[in-house]
């Protein structure tokens, strides 16, 4: 009662507010159906498609109480497998765990220099990273802390701030753009928007990534030789200049950084070769390589503390000198409007960065390990370490590429391999600070210099690149340039906004296909399937080998050329919409389909315009005492197939076109009208879209614009017969009472033989005592030589126009332009 009640109040408001509910249904009548004549099909059963509603819609994406519990379950993912933690487990992850905290060391002090702050810094915001990272990780494999993208992000922003604010501590710059991005990218994450990185394509990443790396490498260069004077913040090519013009000027430090770097270069590239010639200890070498920076930084320490120990306050070369010891920058982070203020403009860089180093590592490795990863997840956990880093003095970061790259292969199992690297973290910031004071700064800057090393695009990478989108390949040279000539910033962005300005020309410069019909045939070697049944029947219907394909008619898909794909029909056009169908591309989309009809066809009326002044200005008609052009040999205009396989979605914008072009081409064809068929449609919103503009209808014929009765061409399947589920239970009951009264008759003397199998016909259970059981076994579907099976329409019969594939949207459209040009061909069921 209250449903009929409220569809009252709603028809009334309806009415009062001038709304037509019944909006553009060109047959005028109710809803079609099974049971009109119109759409009458033989065996199916009715199905009439319901559109969805928009409360439909807010049950869907509202969630539930189950759904919100399993929102905040997942949002611990340690809680789904640290149940069934065990001791193999934790053997490997202590392997990997150690082993990252090897390098992460050195790396921190290294990176903290790029962030303009002081070693411990470094060592701050990698112990934070991998604690807290491992509540929240998707991926056992990532290793949260400093890296050299962002440190040198941050360092610019540090070294700006101080420009406008001296007063403010180079720490709390660093400290407050750790929360400010921290909680931008926590709540990305919270919201479940991880999909937001997608629209930065894998060639802004590497342009990013290599033209970075050459940033932070040629910064390194000056500090590696020794040389100072000029700001190594500069341009790229500013400091490769420089470095140059000063060269001259280098001091021992060189002698210290140098080596360093050919020493690990050295110690990688004799390890990778003893793997491949000693393949059973490729583990022992791989351990030997990761271990390389440790081995590096405390030789070359020892040759520091041996040669500056006797010249503390006045060392030989430059060293770290004091690094205090324990957590002496814990406090309450220092975050106001003035600090805000300085790094604003630097504050999308930043969070780009989070997000897409991060994101790129972990699908990356996810793919490589066989596990998936959320996006929106670790959008989280990268939030939540720099919200709670700066309490314990840590600047912004992220995921590391080398440091995951050796957890990996170190075998790590789960992400309970940060606990352990924090321990091995701590242990270093309580025990080594006495040890870092004679650590190089020149070693340092060959650390750098050998892990940004591996960020650079290889020049294998770069020719897959253009062997798969040339385009792209420019858009990575741009992003490269622009960083080298500019800087880390620019070069991100300009990277962003090419990919997305070249993914918009696509989509709105999407051109659709003409498509035409090719019979092709299945062959295995040099000879046809079934060869022997070929051309039995007048149609090649019988010719199991054979099937109907729609090719592009111009082969722009790189079809053969040589074959010959022929028309649909003469006046019957099939149109594919490569890109989708929205409001960008809808106008370009229906302007080329428009013009090429166009040329292909001749008015239904070529007395359309009796009179010269009767002509519209765009059609003037021929010359003065030129006559007409004679396109008699053109069709007109029957039918219009629609190839939705490509569209997900549709607009108003993009319907208001499809129902403009619908009136244009009705007049090019009056007296008659186009006939508009669907195929393929795979959203239920997008087909209420298209039957709400009057789609999916048959077109109503003649100046009383009748609905004169029509053929209509259905897709039906099975749902019955001998090879459904529900015959081969019956099969089996059969079978078992079969045997059940063979026994019976045995038993009684009857001996009557049945036979040793179960014949498909009702004969089967002549041997049987009664007629009731005759009765039943004979008209089991199972038993049937002819089961009659049921059938029933896989689309809607009240959209008799929308169809399931290109195949049956073309028989309805050549049946019923047969029957408009006086023929009565046959309705065509597709099973």
């Amino acid at each position: 009662m209250s449903t009929s009640t409220s569809t009252k109040i709603g028809h009334g408001l309806a009415k009062v507010l001038g709304i037509k509910l019944r909006y553009r249904n060109p047959t005028g009548k109710e809803d079609l159906s099974r049971g009109e004549s119109v759409f009458s099909v033989d065996t199916a059963d009715t199905y009439v498609e319901e559109e969805p509603t928009s409360i439909e819609w807010l049950r869907e994406v509202t969630p539930s109480g189950r759904g919100l519990l399993q929102y905040a379950y997942n949002l611990f993912p340690f809680v789904h497998w640290i149940g069934r933690y065990n001791g193999q487990w934790l053997l490997a992850d202590l392997i990997a765990g150690v082993t990252v905290g090897a390098v992460v060391v050195p790396q921190g002090m290294a990176y903290a220099a790029l962030a303009e702050l002081k070693p411990q810094f470094g060592l701050y915001s990698s112990f934070m990273g991998v604690l807290i990272y491992w509540f929240f990780a998707t991926s056992k494999d990532i290793t949260i802390g400093p890296v050299a993208v962002l440190s040198q992000v941050t360092g610019n922003v540090v070294l700006k701030v101080a420009k406008s604010n001296p007063s403010i501590p180079a720490n709390v710059v660093a400290s407050a753009l750790a929360i400010i991005a921290g909680a931008i990218v926590c709540f990305i994450g919270l919201v479940r928007c991880g999909w937001i990185v997608d629209f930065i394509s894998l060639a802004a990443i590497s342009a990013f990534m290599t033209g970075s790396a050459l940033n932070i490498a040629v910064g390194q260069v000056p500090t590696l030789m020794g040389i100072t004077g000029f700001s190594t913040r500069d341009p790229t090519y500013l400091v490769t200049i420089h470095t140059l013009q000063h060269l001259g000027r280098s001091t021992l430090d060189a002698a210290m950084g140098l080596t360093a770097l050919a020493m690990l270069y050295i110690i990688r590239s004799a390890c990778q070769f003893a793997a491949r010639r000693m393949p059973k200890r490729a583990k022992l070498f791989f351990f030997l390589a990761t271990l390389r920076t440790v081995f590096v930084i405390l030789l070359y320490t020892l040759i520091s503390y041996l040669v500056n120990r006797n010249h503390r306050k006045k060392p030989k070369f430059k060293i770290l000198l004091t690094v205090p010891r324990g957590f002496q920058n814990a406090a309450v982070p220092t975050i106001n409007t003035t600090i805000i203020k300085a790094f604003a403009a630097d504050l999308p860089v930043a969070v780009i960065v989070l997000l897409i180093e991060h994101i790129a590592i972990s699908k990356s490795f996810g793919r490589v390990n066989n596990y998936t990863i959320d996006p929106s997840q670790e959008m989280v956990a990268i939030g939540v370490t720099n919200l709670l880093g700066p309490f314990l003095g840590a600047y912004p970061a992220t995921g590391s590429f080398s440091r995951t790259a050796i957890k990996s292969k170190a075998g790590v199992r789960t992400p309970f391999a940060g606990v352990i690297t924090a321990i091995v973290v701590l242990l270093a910031i309580y025990a080594l600070p006495a040890v870092f004071f004679y650590v190089p700064s020149a070693t340092l800057s060959a650390v750098i210099i050998h892990a940004v090393g591996d960020l650079i695009t290889p020049p294998n990478t770069v020719y897959q690149f253009w062997r798969i989108s040339p385009l792209e390949v420019g858009i990575f040279f741009i992003g490269v340039i622009v960083t080298v000539f500019s800087s880390i910033e620019n070069g991100i962005y300009t990277t962003i906004c090419l990919s997305l300005a070249i993914l918009l020309f696509r989509v709105v410069k999407a051109r659709g296909r003409f498509l035409g019909k090719v019979k092709v045939h299945s062959v295995i070697g040099d000879h046809l399937l079934d060869h022997d049944a070929v051309g039995k029947g007048p149609n090649d219907f019988q010719d199991p080998t054979s099937r109907n394909i729609f090719l592009p008619i111009e082969h722009h898909d790189g079809s053969n050329p040589q074959v010959d794909v022929e028309s649909p029909y003469p006046g019957i056009f099939i149109y594919r919409f490569s890109e989708g169908y929205n409001y960008p591309n809808a106008n370009h989309y229906l302007d080329y389909m428009v013009t090429e009809i166009f040329k292909q066809t001749r008015r239904t009326n070529p007395n359309a315009y009796p009179k010269l002044g009767d002509r519209p200005w765009n059609d003037p008609g021929p010359r003065r005492g030129q006559a007409a052009p004679d396109h008699s040999d053109r069709p007109t205009l029957k039918a219009i197939i629609l190839d939705f396989s490509s569209v997900n979605n549709v607009d108003i914008t993009s319907v208001q076109h499809l129902i403009d072009v619908r009136n244009q081409l009705d007049r090019y064809t009056a007296p008659e009208r186009v006939e508009w068929h669907l195929a393929c449609i795979n959203n239920r919103w997008t087909k209420r879209a298209l039957a709400s503009a009057g789609f999916g209808y048959p077109s109503p014929e003649g100046d009383e614009q009748t609905f004169e009765r029509w053929k209509p061409v259905f897709s039906v399947a099975e749902i019955g017969g001998d090879t459904s589920a529900a015959a081969a239970a019956e099969y089996r009951e059969n079978e078992k009472e079969i045997k059940r009264q063979r026994t019976r008759d045995t038993e009684h003397g009857l001996g009557k033989d049945t036979g040793d199998h179960i014949n498909t016909t009702a004969e089967a259970a002549s041997s049987s005592s009664g007629e009731d059981f005759d009765q039943k076994v004979g008209a089991a579907k199972a038993y049937t030589a002819q089961p009659g099976s049921r059938v029933a329409v896989v689309h809607g019969l009240n959209r008799p126009l929308f169809h399931i594939d290109l195949t049956s949207a073309l028989q309805s459209a050549i049946t019923n332009t047969e029957r408009r040009g006086g023929g009565e061909p046959k309705g065509v069921g597709t099973l």
